[in-house]
């Protein structure tokens, strides 16, 4: 995939910071594994004008197995984190109708190969509004302001007629939304986060849920579920998707 290179930098800054030891939990790594499975539709469009396909009943698309890494800078009660979450899918499938990608037509039963690649960049600032961390069981609820930046690419293989289209674009969209944790224990916590954002006819939705255990001190794994719902309308591509499904990994916390 071609956005996967740009995972190196945050990989050097995770091993970098790692050599450092810091008080108070003051950063949080972690490193993990994701899949996907897709449903929604796309096109090419030529103006605004082209044809809607079924991610999974024309595309045949297939799940989405990816690394993922968030790095997560805490001071107070302020909450500054960073996420990279690559989404791949690809598959060869049947047209069910008769229409046109990026201008050029097709016809029903041509074999097409799909690839949909989306890269997520997750900037988010949270402010805790209610931060107990001196009770037995700690707890944490904020309010979180997030850019994501979403690179889309798309490219249809019409195998059936020996061409190929594609298209891409590159869209930031701002969210607002809730973050919160429940540590029960030292070694064992509970968070989840949602937000969302709609304008010019785009809007992105996510929400996640994890369980973080941690046997060793400083060290663990985590493991919870994502839901994303993109929507992008450019001028020369369309996008409506859903994606959801499970991660985990592993976690560094100093």
């Amino acid at each position: 995939m071609q956005s996967k290179w740009k995972v190196f930098p945050l990989v050097a800054v995770f091993l970098l910071v790692s050599t450092v030891t810091f008080a108070d939990e003051l950063f949080s790594l972690k490193g993990g594994y994701q899949l996907l499975a897709p449903e929604g539709s796309i096109a090419g469009t030529v103006d605004g004008v082209g044809t809607q396909l079924d991610l999974e009943d024309d595309l045949n698309l297939d799940n989405s197995e990816d690394i993922t890494a968030e790095v997560v800078l805490k001071w107070g009660d302020s909450q500054l984190s960073f996420n990279y979450l690559p989404i791949a899918f690809s598959g060869t499938g049947a047209m069910t109708i008769d229409g046109e990608f990026n201008g050029v037509p097709f016809s029903e039963d041509n074999v097409v190969k799909t690839d949909l690649d989306i890269t997520l960049y997750d900037i988010g600032y949270t402010y805790y509004l209610a931060n107990f961390d001196d009770l037995p069981t700690r707890f944490q609820f904020g309010l979180e302001l997030a850019v994501k930046v979403a690179e889309v690419d798309m490219t249809f293989n019409n195998i059936s007629q020996d061409y190929t289209e594609s298209e891409s674009a590159t869209v930031p969209i701002p969210t607002l939304g809730v973050r919160s944790r429940v540590a029960l224990a030292d070694f064992l916590g509970v968070s989840g986060r949602i937000g969302y954002m709609g304008f010019d006819g785009n809007h992105f939705m996510d929400a996640e849920a994890q369980v973080e255990f941690s046997p060793i001190p400083m060290v663990g794994i985590y493991a919870g579920v994502r839901y994303f719902d993109l929507e992008i309308d450019e001028d020369d591509i369309y996008v409506e998707t859903k994606f959801s499904g499970p991660f985990g990994g592993l976690m560094v916390r100093f």
